[in-house]
């Protein structure tokens, strides 16, 4: 990129040097009194057609120089907020650059409001910019200006007139932190130190939300975190360290009480205590959260961990291949296992802890894999618990039933080699997860070394390589090529060959989108479409977006444009499936493109803030935190404006400020989040109305 603006310059440099000297913008300037010492200052761009020049609100460096105004030091005025830009204003791919840029073009207005103490000395400085074409770039320019506010008596008679015929239309601003405004339009004061600390949130313009929709979405994610606890705890019962223990475990209440009644009874609370060790498992957690709202999701993005995590699932992986065991420490399971001998209810507690701590070697893989992937999520502590429960119902429901229908345990298999198979094919699954956590490192850290290409590159071949296992070609571990594979490895093998070929379909070219199709399957798995080799893209879809909220404001005010602020995270499953399955339909994607400016806020950016924003804030709970990162600040804002640290969150604003309509959070359902942005650009029209 850095190569591109230099031979851009260089163009334009020799152009000026063997050509005739031309300068395609020239500048002049006016002021106003606004107020009793404060003054507005216009800075007047006329560009010449074909010609553009860049707003100062540019998301990155690396591409052309922004304009910027520099002030000469003095005691005797002081700015009042950013410059605001008016004028011919596109945000867009730029060819030359390749990036998308902000260019601005024909007539543009800089006003920059300002307090002045002492009028009788002049307010000076420079303007910096740089021109471009279509083809080339001139060397960036300096216009020097000049203000002196002292004016005459007609002058300031006009501008006092002015001032009282504009007095309804324009709004006094002070930053472009939004200042959330009442129903009867009294704004609420916002204070900008660094970060973003405001005092509470306004009422919305428009009352049409999307919290029927919102709740299903969260009862239906409790469930799937319910299934998945389920099915990975049935996966755990046909692994070595489990199931053999089924039958010995039901002969023991059956056949060593005195009655069957209390037999079976003994059975249910053995499976009952079960179910409690692993809820009591995820309790920790849910006291990190009270502490600190978004802590869970730290943990979840934190780099070091994901990377921790990585190289832990792949040694799960080979463990499960059979090339050496994982256990516990020898002395946790004798202690708990000496306790049985106390007798009764306590007695049967320890024989369920007992049961934990010796299968930790087949279940605790399967445990890694529900709590990093619970941990990512906006409810991470509840989704845990939940899904720890579905894990601790699907290892005691055998228990409890064989012991009431212990002719049942004559129709289970009997142990053998299948558990092994059982075992790699985990073991392949945890190749396959521990991926997903180098993908999450990756993303936060900006590394790009596991871009979508790479990511569905190496699951081809993972399960390439399962299909093989199954079919017999290659064997794992210490498995003997005598043993023959039966129909379920078979059946399973072809599955593993259609998912290969669904996966390849990842590579298919989106036209509209201009990236590859996303995988419904893998969304929040694999890395976003954008994240691409080929395709690379800042936005889903190439919409336009800010990933700065000043930034994004800024742009919105020129353009008369509501905003969507979009609280994300790099490492959010329910945002990539936002992202991915409602945002393409065909009207969400209209109204995202034509009538909102996106501003996506990542609540896991890991990018250091300058050492004068990193303050402490106090939170709701009372304690402390510095805000060191940029997703600290985003958080931060989320969490104490909207009292809420859940994402993906959307939150509707007119460029003032004004909250449109109640925010939603992760709303699955197309037409229910169509209707949010039209119920919000309905009340940005009442909001233009009352101007």
């Amino acid at each position: 990129m850095k190569l591109t603006i230099s031979l851009a310059f260089v163009l334009g440099l020799i152009i000026n040097l063997h050509g005739q000297i031309f300068n395609p913008v020239s500048w002049n300037y006016q002021w106003k009194n606004t107020a009793k010492n404060e003054y507005e200052l216009q800075f007047i761009a006329q560009i010449d057609d074909g010609w553009n020049i860049y707003s100062q609100y540019l998301e990155s460096d690396d591409g052309p120089i922004r304009t910027s105004i520099i002030w000469d030091k003095g005691s005797h005025y002081t700015l009042l907020g950013k410059a605001l830009e008016e004028g011919n204003i596109n945000k867009g791919f730029d060819d030359i650059f390749g990036m998308n840029v902000i260019k601005l073009s024909g007539k543009i207005i800089f006003k920059q409001k300002i307090r002045v103490t002492d009028p009788t000395k002049p307010i000076t400085g420079y303007v910096e910019f740089m021109a471009c074409d279509k083809e080339r770039c001139l060397p960036p320019g300096e216009a020097n200006f000049s203000f002196q506010v002292t004016a005459s008596k007609e002058e300031e008679t006009a501008s006092a007139e002015e001032k009282k015929t504009n007095s309804e239309t324009e709004e006094s601003e002070t930053s472009f932190v939004p200042s959330i405004v009442e129903t009867d339009q009294t704004p609420i004061q916002v204070e900008k130190t660094g970060i973003f600390s405001i005092s509470k949130p306004g009422k919305p313009i428009n009352e049409c939300s999307t919290d029927e929709t919102t709740v299903s979405a969260e009862t239906d994610s409790y469930f799937n975190i319910f299934f998945l606890g389920f099915l990975g705890g049935l996966l755990a019962l046909l692994t070595p360290c489990v199931f053999p223990m089924i039958p010995l475990t039901v002969s023991y209440f059956t056949k060593g009480s005195a009655d069957r009644k209390k037999g079976i009874i003994n059975a249910f609370l053995y499976g009952f205590f079960i179910l409690m060790v692993y809820v009591l498992l995820s309790i920790p957690f849910h006291l990190m959260d009270s502490i600190q709202p978004d802590i869970l999701n730290d943990i979840s993005t934190n780099v070091g961990l994901n990377v921790f995590f990585f190289v832990i699932f792949i040694v799960f992986a080979i463990s499960f291949f059979g090339y050496f065991e994982l256990a516990l420490p020898e002395s946790w399971t004798n202690k708990a296992s000496s306790a049985e001998g106390v007798g009764g209810i306590l007695g049967i507690f320890f024989m369920a802890l007992t049961l934990a701590l010796v299968s930790f070697s087949c279940t605790g893989p399967i445990l890694g894999s529900l709590l990093a992937g619970t941990m990512s999520s906006s409810a991470g502590a509840m989704q845990l618990t939940v899904g720890m429960g579905g894990f601790g119902l699907a290892l005691a429901l055998p228990f409890g039933l064989f012991a009431a229908f212990p002719g049942l345990l004559n129709r289970l298999p009997k142990s053998g080699g299948w558990m092994n198979s059982v075992k790699v094919v985990l073991g392949f699954l945890e190749l396959a997860l521990a991926l997903k956590f180098l993908s999450n490192a990756d993303l936060v850290k900006h590394w790009g070394i596991v871009k979508i290409e790479i990511f569905l590159g190496l699951w081809i071949i993972i399960f390439s390589v399962l299909a093989l296992y199954l079919f017999g070609v290659i064997r794992i571990g210490h498995e003997s090529r005598k043993d023959k594979r039966s129909l379920t490895h078979k059946i399973l093998g072809f599955a593993s060959i259609l998912f290969v070929a669904y996966l390849v379909s990842g590579f298919r070219f989106d036209e509209r989108a201009g990236t590859y199709k996303s995988l419904t399957a893998l969304s929040g798995m694999a890395p976003p479409t954008c994240y691409s080799l080929v395709y690379n893209c800042d936005c889903p879809h190439n919409l336009n977006c800010f990933k700065d909220l000043e930034a994004g404001l800024a742009f919105a005010k020129s353009v008369n444009k509501p905003v969507m602020i979009d609280f994300t995270g790099y490492a959010c499953v329910n945002c990539r499936k936002m992202e991915e399955h409602v945002w393409p339909d065909p009207t969400v994607y209209s109204l995202l493109n034509d009538k909102y400016v996106i501003i996506s806020l990542y609540v896991d950016d890991k990018t250091l803030l300058p050492e004068d924003e990193q303050i402490t804030v106090t939170q709701a709970s009372g304690s402390t935190r510095k805000l060191r990162t940029v997703g600290n600040k985003w958080s931060n804002l989320q969490t104490s404006y909207f009292n809420t640290n859940s994402q993906p969150y959307y939150a509707l604003l007119s460029p003032s400020g004004e909250l449109l309509n109640k925010p939603a959070a992760y709303t699955p359902d197309v037409e229910t989040y169509a209707n949010f942005l039209r119920c919000g650009l309905d009340a940005f029209s009442k909001v233009q109305n009352k101007k």
